[in-house]
C-alpha cells in the first residue's frame, strides 16, 4: 500500500515539485484519516524527501551540462580565461606606462 501511495503522489504531483510541507501535510492527513501508520508516514516523507532530492541534483547536473555545452558551441571563452586575459592586459598597460615614463624625460 505505502508503494502505490508513493507512486501515486509522485505521479500526481511530480516528485521534484513536491515541498517538504506538502509532502509532511499528505502524510499527516493520511495518518488522520487512518490510512496508514504514523510510522508508515515518517518512512514515506523521508523516502519521498530524499527521492526529491536526487531528482533535484540530476536536474541541476543535466541544467549545468547543458548550459556548460552550449557556451562551447557558442565559443564563448571561460570564466578562468577572461580572468588570464586581464592580467595579461593589465600587465601590458603596467608595461607601457613604464615606457612612457621612462620616454617623457629624454623627450621633454
Amino acid at each position: 500500500m505505502l508503494d502505490d501511495i508513493k507512486k501515486g503522489l509522485l505521479a500526481g504531483l511530480g516528485m521534484v515539485f513536491l515541498t517538504k510541507d506538502k509532502i509532511e501535510e499528505t502524510a499527516r492527513k493520511m495518518v488522520d484519516e487512518a490510512r496508514m501508520s504514523k510510522e508508515d508516514a515518517r518512512r514515506l516523507t523521508d523516502e519521498l524527501l530524499e527521492t526529491g532530492e536526487k531528482q533535484w541534483s540530476r536536474i541541476e547536473e543535466n541544467i549545468t551540462e547543458t548550459v556548460h555545452k552550449g557556451l562551447r558551441n557558442l565559443d564563448v571563452g571561460s570564466r578562468k580565461e577572461l580572468d588570464e586575459l586581464k592580467s595579461r592586459v593589465q600587465n601590458l598597460e603596467e608595461r607601457v606606462s613604464l615606457l612612457e615614463a621612462a620616454k617623457d624625460p629624454i623627450e621633454g
